[in-house]
C-alpha cells in the first residue's frame, strides 16, 4: 500500500543504482534487509503492520527487483559498506537493522561493520551464512533456482516443503501472492547473491555483536532449522530469543502477530538485560 508519506526513489550509491522506499516518521528508523531474490514489495505485510509513526528504509539489493545486477558479485562486507552509503545519501546517521533470512546476513555484517551506526538488531529467520546447520537436500534443491519468484504454481506445489508453517496446500494461493508482489530480479543478481552467501560466515564473529539483538525463529522452518537460532542465542552477548510456533515465512504470512513483538524490543530502553527463550503461538486472522 503506497502512503502519502512514502517516496520511492532510485539512487546512485558508489557507482551502483539502488531502488529506495522510506516510510517517513519519527524516531531511530529501522532499516529493513530482505531475503534472497525478493523485492522491497514483499515486505508490505510487515510494513503494513509495524507502528504507523515508524520511519521504514528498504532497498532492492543490487540484483533484486528494480536494482540493476552489478558486473561482479559483491560479497557481505562490500553490500554492508554500500548500505552505510546509502543511509548516507538519505541523511541518517544511525538505525535500527532488520534482517530477514538472507538479508540476516546483511544485517549482521553492518552491524559487525558499523557499530555505532547500528543501534539495534533483529534477525528473522536467519542464521550464520556457510557455517550452520543446514536444511535437507530437498529443502536446499528449491533454493537454487528464483523459479519460486516466477511461476505460482510452482511455488504452491513446493510452498509447505520449502517454507513449512502454515505454507501448506490450504495456503499456497495467499503466499504466492505475497511473493507475486514483487518485481522479479535478473537470474545474474540472484546468482550473486548465492556466492555472497556461499563464502560468508558470522559463527566466530557473533560475540563482537554487542547490539541488543532480537531472534526471531520459528519451530516448523525447513530452510533455518530451529537449531540456529538456539546456537546465535548462545554466542550474540545481548540476545532476546522469541521462538512462534511457524515457517519461514510468518513474517509475512503472519505479520499482524511478529510486528508487534518487533515494536516492543524497538521501543525498550537501551539498557536490555538478556531474557528467557520463550514459545508464543501467533494468532491467525480468519
Amino acid at each position: 500500500m503506497t502512503r502519502q508519506r512514502d517516496f520511492t526513489r532510485t539512487i546512485n550509491v558508489a557507482g551502483q543504482k539502488l531502488r529506495v522506499r522510506v516510510r517517513r516518521g519519527v524516531g531511530v528508523p529501522l532499516l529493513l534487509c530482505n531475503g534472497i531474490g525478493a523485492s522491497l514489495e514483499v515486505l508490505d505485510p510487515l510494513v503494513d503492520n509495524l507502528e504507523s509513526s515508524r520511519t521504514v528504509i528498504r532497498f532492492d539489493v543490487p540484483g533484486t527487483g528494480m536494482s540493476p545486477a552489478p558486473i561482479l558479485p559483491l560479497g557481505f562486507p562490500q553490500l554492508a559498506w554500500m548500505v552505510g552509503c546509502l543511509l548516507d545519501q538519505l541523511g541518517h546517521a544511525r538505525v535500527d537493522v532488520l534482517g530477514y533470512s538472507w538479508g540476516g546476513a546483511l544485517a549482521q555484517q553492518y552491524a559487525l561493520q558499523n557499530p555505532h551506526r547500528c543501534r539495534r538488531l533483529v534477525l528473522v529467520a536467519t542464521a550464520t551464512g556457510a557455517l550452520m546447520v543446514p536444511a535437507k537436500p530437498s529443502v536446499l534443491t528449491k533454493m537454487l533456482t528464483p523459479r519460486r519468484f516466477t511461476d505460482p504454481d510452482y511455488l504452491a506445489s513446493i510452498a509447505h516443503t520449502l517454507y513449512g508453517g502454515t505454507s501448506g496446500a490450504e495456503s499456497a494461493i495467499p503466499v504466492a501472492g505475497i511473493v507475486a508482489r514483487h518485481h522479479p530480479g535478473s537470474a545474474r543478481g540472484y546468482l550473486y547473491q548465492l556466492i555472497a552467501g556461499a563464502g560468508w560466515t558470522s559463527l566466530f564473529a557473533l560475540p563482537a555483536i554487542r547490539q541488543p539483538t532480537l531472534l526471531i525463529a520459528g519451530s516448523d522452518d525447513p530452510i533455518i532449522p530451529m537449531v540456529n537460532a538456539r546456537i546465535m542465542d548462545r554466542l550474540l552477548p545481548n540476545a532476546t530469543l522469541e521462538v512462534h510456533t511457524g515457517g519461514h515465512i510468518d513474517l509475512l504470512s503472519n505479520a499482524s502477530s511478529i510486528a508487534p513483538v518487533i515494536d516492543r524490543f524497538l521501543n525498550r530502553h537501551n539498557n536490555v538485560p538478556r531474557s528467557r527463550q520463550r514459545l508464543w503461538r501467533p494468532r491467525f486472522r480468519r
